[in-house]
C-alpha cells in the first residue's frame, strides 16, 4: 500500500537556500487532542558531555499554522523576527545537561543536535523559519557538526524517522514505545567512520564526504559541483530504451498499472486508458525524486513516479514487474546510489533514508504509532 513519503509528510515544498528549508508541512488537523509525548536524548556518544549536546526543535503547530520551536519545558513558541538577536540569527538550542524529559505537544518538525554549539536559524517573513543546510558551504552552521530526526505528531499518533536524505553525521536512532516498542536508524558499531571511508572509496561519491563533519547526498553534491550530472544516465537510457519494447507493471497505490515508453515518455495506462506519463528524468530528477519525476500527492501520478524514482535509484529498473521487494536486489549495477547503499549496509536492521522515496517497500528508517507513550532519540559512539 502506497503511504504518503517522507517528502510529503515532512517536508512539503521546503526549498533550499543559503539557509537551507524556510518550512515544515503540517499535517491535516484531527478532532481531538492528544497527551504531550515524553521526549528524551539519550547521550551515548562517549566523546561530547550533554553540557557541550544542544538539542533544538522546531516545526509547525498543528493547532494554529504557526512556526516556531519548543522550550525546555515543553511550551510552544511561535517564531518571531526578534528572534534573530543582534547577530542576525536565532538561537532555539537547549543544552541537554537542562534537558531530561520533555512533552512534545502536537507538532511536525525535526529535532536539530548539535555538538560544541547551537545551530543558526534565522526568521524570515511572516513566522517562516530558515533551517540550517548542511550541503550549503555558506550556510552559518555549515562549521558545526550536526544531523536531525523528524517527527508529526498528531491525532493519529506519533511519526518519526532519522534521515540521510541531504546528509549523513550522527549516528543515532529514534525508540518508539507505545502500542509495541520499535527502534531504528539504529547504527552498526564504528559504522560512521566506514561510511566515510567507503564513501571516499567509491567511484564518483569521495567528494561527498566533508572532512570529518559529514557525507552529503548526491543531490546535494551535484548542486555544489562535487557530483556528475549525467551519473545515473546510462541506466536511465538503458531503461527508456528497454521499455521501448517491453512493457512494465507497476503496482502502486494498491492499483496495477501497465507502462510503456511512448514517443519518448514513459506512458502508465489502466485498462487502456493513460493514468500518468513521465519524460526521461536527468540524474539530478532522479536523486531528488522530483523535476521528471515529481510525486503529485493525487493517489496515481505520485505512487508511480514513487516506484519509479525507487527503481531507479536502486538500480532495479529493468525488472518488469515494479516494486521490487527484495532488498538483496538492490544497488547491483555499477551506476546506482551508492549512497543509499552504503547507508543501508551499516544500520543493524537494513533500514535508512537515503534518498526521498526510500520508503517505498518499506525500506526507510521510519516508525509510527497509534497510542504512543513516549519516544526517545539515543546518540549512538562515533
Amino acid at each position: 500500500m502506497f503511504k504518503l513519503s517522507r517528502r510529503n509528510l515532512f517536508l512539503g515544498a521546503l526549498g533550499g537556500g543559503t539557509l537551507g528549508a524556510a518550512g515544515v508541512l503540517a499535517v491535516p488537523q484531527f478532532g481531538h487532542a492528544a497527551n504531550k509525548l515524553p521526549l528524551t536524548i539519550v547521550n551515548s556518544t562517549g566523546r561530547w558531555s550533554n553540557d557541550k549536546v544542544f538539542v533544538h526543535i522546531v516545526g509547525t503547530e498543528l493547532s494554529s499554522g504557526r512556526m516556531g520551536h519548543v522550550k525546555a519545558d515543553g511550551n510552544f513558541v511561535a517564531a518571531s523576527v526578534a528572534d534573530n538577536g543582534s547577530g542576525g540569527y536565532a538561537n532555539y538550542g537547549i543544552r541537554l545537561s537542562k534537558l531530561k524529559s520533555l512533552p512534545l505537544g502536537q507538532i511536525s518538525g525535526r529535532i536539530y543536535i548539535s555538538m560544541g554549539q547551537p545551530l543558526k536559524f534565522k526568521v524570515v517573513g511572516d513566522n517562516a523559519i530558515q533551517y540550517p543546510a548542511g550541503w550549503v558551504r555558506t550556510d552559518p552552521s555549515y562549521k558545526i557538526l550536526h544531523d536531525f530526526m523528524e517527527f508529526t505528531h498528531d491525532g493519529s499518533g506519533f511519526h518519526t524517522n532519522t534521515t540521510a536524505v541531504d546528509m549523513f553525521a550522527l549516528p543515532m536512532y529514534i525508540t518508539l514505545s507505545g502500542a509495541r516498542k520499535q527502534t531504528t536508524g539504529r547504527f552498526e558499531k564504528g559504522a560512521r567512520a566506514r561510511v566515510f571511508a567507503q564513501m571516499r572509496k567509491q567511484p564518483g561519491f569521495k567528494k561527498l564526504a566533508i572532512g570529518n563533519l559529514r557525507v552529503i547526498a548526491p543531490s546535494h553534491a551535484l548542486d555544489r559541483g562535487l557530483f556528475s550530472d549525467s551519473y545515473l544516465d546510462p541506466y536511465v537510457d538503458a531503461r527508456w530504451k528497454q521499455y521501448g519494447s517491453k512493457t512494465l507493471t507497476v503496482v502502486a497505490n494498491n492499483q496495477t498499472y501497465l507502462g510503456r515508453v511512448e514517443s519518448g515518455k514513459f506512458v502508465f495506462r489502466q485498462n487502456g486508458a493513460v493514468k500518468a506519463s513521465f519524460a526521461k528524468p536527468s540524474t539530478r530528477d532522479v536523486l531528488f525524486c522530483d523535476g521528471k519525476l515529481a510525486a503529485p500527492n493525487d493517489g496515481v501520478g505520485g505512487p508511480i513516479a514513487a516506484v519509479l524514482a525507487a527503481g531507479l535509484n536502486r538500480g532495479v529498473l529493468e525488472r518488469v514487474r515494479q516494486p521490487v521487494k527484495n532488498a538483496k536486489l538492490y544497488y547491483r549495477p555499477t551506476r546506482t546510489n551508492h549512497y543509499a547503499r552504503i547507508l543501508h549496509e551499516h544500520t543493524v536492521d537494513g533500514r535508512a533514508y537515503g534518498f526521498a522515496f526510500d520508503d517505498v517497500c518499506e525500506q526507510a528508517s521510519f516508525v509510527t504509532d497509534p497510542a504512543p507513550k513516549s519516544v526517545t532519540l539515543t546518540l549512538q559512539p562515533f
